[in-house]
């Protein structure tokens, strides 16, 4: 998708703006009006946009360093889009990822969540994040209902379809890994048995 460089935007939101109220000032409204519209439309998409676009494709090129900066140019994310503003929190959260800060990553994908993200592909890539978040903190359990989650969306895309089936077979080990202590906390044999036998609880 063609986007116009941020900078040469700005440029376009001074020029516009500023030359359009000098011509206007000097020769009339007429004069002015198609530098005030150029302007005005480049900070409408601003606003609407932000800096999103430009800053994946900076991500999509291990550039991972300049798309931070880039992010950062948007300055009213409130303002987003409904979609935009939700891939503004996730592309902060896939940033945080990426440096290994789990808990920033953590906190910005749930703000995607709540902000609302376009298609069930960005809900999904986002929800897996946090399950696999959820995972390295040994919290089967809660990782296991991020996967539920996913179940529920209609996901298009190979690749994620098969790091899903890639977390949920980790899942299954790490239910393997438990069992033996499981068994020993819950009767098993050679465990300690309080009260008597006691059936061990199925895994889900």
């Amino acid at each position: 998708m063609f986007t116009i460089p941020v900078y040469l935007r700005f440029a376009l939101i001074a020029g516009g703006i500023l030359g359009g109220a000098a011509l206007w000032a000097a020769f009339g409204f007429w004069y002015g009006f198609p530098f005030l519209l150029v302007g005005v439309v480049m900070i409408i998409g601003y606003l609407l946009l932000g800096t999103i676009m430009s800053t994946n494709q900076l991500i999509s090129q291990s550039r991972f360093d300049e798309a931070e900066q880039r992010l950062k140019l948007t300055y009213f994310p409130n303002l987003l889009l409904v979609g935009y503003k939700g891939v503004y929190f996730m592309t902060h959260g896939a940033l945080a990822m990426q440096k290994k800060d789990l808990s920033n990553g953590e906190v910005w994908l749930k703000k995607a969540l709540a902000a609302g993200l376009p298609s069930d592909n960005e809900r999904g890539a986002a929800i897996l994040q946090l399950a696999m978040i959820t995972a390295s903190k040994n919290n089967r359990q809660g990782a296991l209902n991020y996967m539920a989650d996913l179940k529920k969306l209609n996901i298009t895309e190979q690749m994620l379809k098969e790091q899903i089936k890639e977390l949920e077979k980790q899942l299954k080990q790490m239910q393997q890994s438990m069992n033996p202590s499981m068994m020993a906390m819950m009767g098993g044999k050679g465990g300690f048995r309080p009260g008597g036998k006691r059936r061990q609880p199925k895994m889900r």
